[in-house]
């Protein structure tokens, strides 16, 4: 059982940055994939960007490459999103998200989320 509490999350300005984390319980935390996703209101959950357990693979959607960057920290058991050039569009409740492995397009198996934290961008 893995439990996972994302932080970090605010308001900023247009421009501006934001680091997310995710804090994992239990000790298999470098077993596993990471990722993040975010959600506006009223719109799907979306991928943002995966990170593969031993941190050497990542994977970022169109929309925010160049400007997140996804980093872990195993003996911490942490899963971080740097965020710079934010935009208002980034708005949304984001969540952190363990699986199996990382994919370009979220994780597979994926088994345990967040409760998520929420980011607003004002223009």
């Amino acid at each position: 059982q893995v439990q996972l509490v994302e932080s970090g999350g605010g308001l900023v300005q247009a421009g501006g940055s934001l680091r997310l984390s995710c804090a994992a319980s239990g000790r298999t935390f470098s077993t596993y994939a990471m990722a993040w996703f975010r959600q506006a209101p009223g719109k799907a959950r979306d991928f943002v960007t995966s990170i593969s357990a031993s941190g050497v693979n990542t994977y970022y959607a169109d929309s925010v490459k160049g400007r997140f960057t996804i980093s872990r920290d195993n003996a911490k058991n942490t899963v971080y999103l740097q965020m710079n050039s934010l935009k208002p569009e980034d708005s949304a409740v984001y969540y952190c998200a363990a699986g199996r492995t990382a994919l370009e397009y979220g994780l597979t198996a994926l088994d345990y989320w967040g409760q998520g934290t929420q980011v607003t961008v004002s223009s």
